[in-house]
């Protein structure tokens, strides 16, 4: 039996009214032979876990240019242990500071991608890293 293709759900949380980047890693995405949700704009940390759940993704890749990521990502990622599915992986990119990011992953955030990283590296780092769950 094949292994079944990894499924991405790409998320906007937040107030974050800019979606082009979003766009552009669902498409990196799809074209490496993932399966991709993408759930839009202005979704709650508990929106973008249900949706998780429901389509039974193997990793959370969400896009934040608010600034609001120090707030966000730690929320998506409690949402995830309370609903007991922590072993779905979480990793983001956008407008992140350097200092920022070392205190992101020891709240849980596998990895963070800041402006300028190409396509190829993060489809690179998610085949790497990312495998199908049971």
């Amino acid at each position: 039996m094949a292994e079944r293709r990894l499924r991405v759900l790409v998320g906007k949380p937040g107030l974050d009214g800019h979606d082009r980047g979003a766009k552009i890693i669902a498409r990196a995405f799809r074209d490496a032979g993932f399966e991709v949700i993408y759930t839009g704009l202005h979704q709650t940390p508990e929106q973008i876990v249900a949706a998780s759940i429901q389509e039974d993704v193997d990793l959370i890749a969400l896009s934040i240019l608010s600034g609001a990521h120090n707030t966000l990502l730690p929320a998506v990622y409690s949402n995830l242990k309370e609903k007991g599915a922590e072993d779905i992986m979480l990793m983001a990119g956008g407008v992140i500071p350097e200092d920022d990011i070392p205190g992101l992953k020891a709240a849980g955030i596998a990895e963070i991608f800041t402006p300028g990283t190409s396509t190829e590296v993060i489809v690179d780092w998610v085949r790497t890293n990312v495998h199908p769950r049971a």
